[in-house]
């Protein structure tokens, strides 16, 4: 369990510094709960809560919960719409009096928003509840506290709090007040989540053990991938120290193309890696028969996460979305290109950056190939790149056999770095299998047979 260490020995964890603060977070909201009811009922004998009871002061705390307000110093408003979400799972019992019934119509207070759970025993918040809470009966105050759920504000922007969706004709503030699972695992372990790959997450963190030395590519090749690492860096001061927001975008998207194995997905875990960024892979291939309806918003979630976290997203097999587009023959295909066109907008307006890789480029439709900030060639590596990568791929535990020549391998066999690897695993398995630790020449020319059938070519 993560702990934290303190002068004379105490030893705290995050979840329990979580509880600590809190604490006084559910107190002052239960305070502004009492007085918003009060100043209801009888408006003339208070003064409006929000204006009257401050918030806790946390500047001092060493908290996981205060270290997130420390880094993103939520308006007053979000930070009580922000306790209202966590109530029904920290104190639910907080809500039971919004369960008040009103006289004249003989049902629940309409103001008052809510809804009975099918588990969940309470009242569950809404939006109309987040606005009786910020404004009661005050009109103008209700038109500016809707506010604070539009998608450019931080509860929005954080990827704290939504408002589910509702029938069509409701009132979208009647959709029930939902807490992001990653805000709510953060606010009560004091960690942050780890996303998973689901259906709902259609992405998978990528990372890697090596560094840029280990990377083989051509010079051009390196010097197009500093670009990508420049716009990481200095993106943020070219846009708005140097005031270019109103005439570039805000992101930044590239294109990888070439054969499999030659270094893309390494490539893209390097500069998350360099820059300080987590790369997260979304195969399209994968989903791509599934993408429209359900994965349209799927991947909108992706994006919407990775908005504000300095996340790179790589999909790989791009082509499977971005391949040149066929005679539109019925609705389905229309929908197709829609929703393609909707993913492509989406990029655009992403913050971050954008990886996509192809095997070939002239699989991607030139129309998709023009917005892209850099197109990025994989070759095949060349002789001295090959021997290279043969020289560097084997442990150090093991020795080769003296007829064993790299340099003829290298000039002999076209080959990839993963094709390489590949070759490598088989000998180093089979020399393992014999209980040595040498590798003979006959394990790699059989290890690259089986890879030259693989791809259907011939030693």
């Amino acid at each position: 369990m993560d702990v934290r260490r303190y002068p004379h020995g105490v030893v705290s964890s995050p979840a329990t510094e979580n509880a600590r603060d809190l604490e006084r977070e559910l107190n002052w909201f239960a305070a502004i709960l009492e007085a918003r009811l009060q100043h209801y009922f009888d408006p003339e004998q208070l003064d409006d809560p929000l204006t009257v009871l401050p918030a806790p002061d946390l500047s001092a705390s060493t908290s996981p919960y205060a270290d997130f307000l420390r880094a993103n110093p939520l308006p007053l408003a979000d930070r009580l719409i922000l306790l209202l979400a966590l109530v029904p799972t920290l104190r639910p019992q907080l809500l039971d009096v919004l369960y008040s019934k009103n006289e004249a119509s003989q049902r629940g207070f309409s103001e008052f928003g809510g809804v009975q759970g099918n588990a969940h025993g309470g009242f569950v918040p809404t939006g109309e509840t987040a606005l009786f809470l910020l404004a009661g009966a005050d009109l103008a105050g209700r038109l500016a506290m809707m506010q604070r759920f539009e998608p450019d504000q931080p509860l929005a922007l954080l990827n704290l709090v939504q408002l589910a969706p509702v029938s069509h004709g409701e009132s979208p503030y009647s959709g029930v007040l939902t807490l992001a699972r990653e805000a709510l695992h953060r606010f009560t372990s004091g960690v942050e989540r780890q996303l998973a790959f689901n259906l709902e997450f259609p992405a998978r963190r990528v990372d890697t053990d090596l560094d840029w030395p280990d990377l083989v590519l051509p010079a051009t090749t390196r010097e197009q991938l500093e670009e990508i690492k420049h716009w990481i860096q200095h993106g943020d001061t070219l846009l708005n120290q140097w005031g270019m927001a109103s005439r570039l975008r805000p992101g930044f998207t590239s294109l990888f193309h070439g054969p499999p194995g030659t270094g893309k997905t390494l490539t893209a875990c390097l500069i998350g890696k360099h820059c300080g960024c987590e790369v997260y892979k979304i195969d399209l291939s994968l989903i791509v028969s599934k993408y429209i309806g359900e994965t349209e918003k799927n991947l909108a979630r992706v994006f919407d996460l990775a908005e504000h976290r300095r996340w790179i997203l790589f999909f790989d097999e791009a082509d499977a979305l971005f391949g040149k587009r066929t005679k539109v023959d019925d609705a389905h295909d229309r929908y197709a290109n829609q929703e393609v066109s909707f993913l492509l907008q989406r990029i655009e307006d992403f913050h971050g950056v954008v990886i996509l890789a192809s095997n070939l480029k002239a699989n991607i439709d030139d129309a998709f190939i023009r917005r892209f900030h850099s197109v990025v060639p994989f070759p095949m590596p060349k002789p001295p790149e090959r021997l290279r990568l043969w020289q560097e791929a084997f442990p150090v535990q093991v020795t080769l056999d003296r007829d064993v020549d790299l340099v003829k391998l290298a000039e002999k066999y076209e080959l990839s770095g993963g094709t390489i690897m590949n070759v490598v695993r088989h000998a180093l398995l089979m020399s393992l299998s014999r209980a040595e630790q040498r590798v003979s020449r006959d394990d790699l020319e059989e290890g690259v047979r089986r890879e030259l059938l693989k791809e259907g070519r011939a030693l």
